[in-house]
């Protein structure tokens, strides 16, 4: 299993982020929230394009963001591995993966707990990710959905339908307890469980495990 740390709840980001990357995470998660399509607002990429000051880690970026293609080519100058955007926006979702693509970096497509799976299946040849909420979007230190374990199991059933090579990524509320629920995914991104504790490695081994 692979680990995705987000730092969205961190009191001390560029202390949290130095933390990490001397530990074996595999992915930094980057939250972005515009405001709109979610009702916080993380801060601006002027400031978030210093995080290579302090970790080498790769990026694992989520676009909580009505308008993704304003967003994508200044995450694309980063050492982002993946750009992943929601089925739920408005914005032309082929023109946005497509974007991604021409950066050469890999596409995700992020799912909100209410949204029904199907929704993903127009867009299954294009993406290398799914990233299925486990948490309503929007902030950090939710608990876990229940009904996640039934949603991951319908999204790798869909996957293997279609014999496709996509990544799964469940975010929100996990930890030690709910990690069992995931057993679909191919990684767990988790935020408070690993910046919140004392010690990050522990809790990144603790989700491998």
């Amino acid at each position: 299993m692979k680990v995705s740390a987000s730092f969205l709840s961190s009191k001390d980001i560029p202390n949290d982020l130095r933390k990490l990357n001397e530990t074996d995470v595999d992915y930094i998660h980057v939250d972005i929230m515009d405001g709109k399509f979610v009702s916080n607002k993380t801060m601006p990429f002027k400031e978030m394009k210093h995080i290579y000051e302090y970790t080498s880690k790769r990026l694992d970026v989520h676009l909580m963001v009505e308008n993704p293609s304003a967003y994508i080519p200044l995450y694309a100058e980063l050492n982002t591995e993946y750009i992943s955007i929601h089925v739920e926006i408005m914005e032309n979702i082929m023109k946005d993966l497509e974007l991604i693509k021409s950066y050469s970096i890999k596409c995700g497509l992020a799912i909100n707990p209410d949204t029904p799976v199907k929704e993903l299946v127009p867009y299954l040849p294009y993406i290398d990710l799914i990233l299925v909420m486990s948490v309503v979007p929007g902030k950090g230190g939710q608990s876990f959905i229940p009904e996640t374990t039934q949603k991951l199991e319908e999204v790798r059933a869909l996957i293997d339908s279609y014999s496709l090579d996509i990544v799964v990524n469940v975010d929100g509320g996990i930890n030690q307890d709910t990690k069992q629920f995931c057993d679909k995914a191919d990684i767990l991104t988790a935020g408070s469980y690993i910046v919140g504790s004392e010690n990050f490695q522990e809790k990144i081994s603790s989700l491998r495990s």
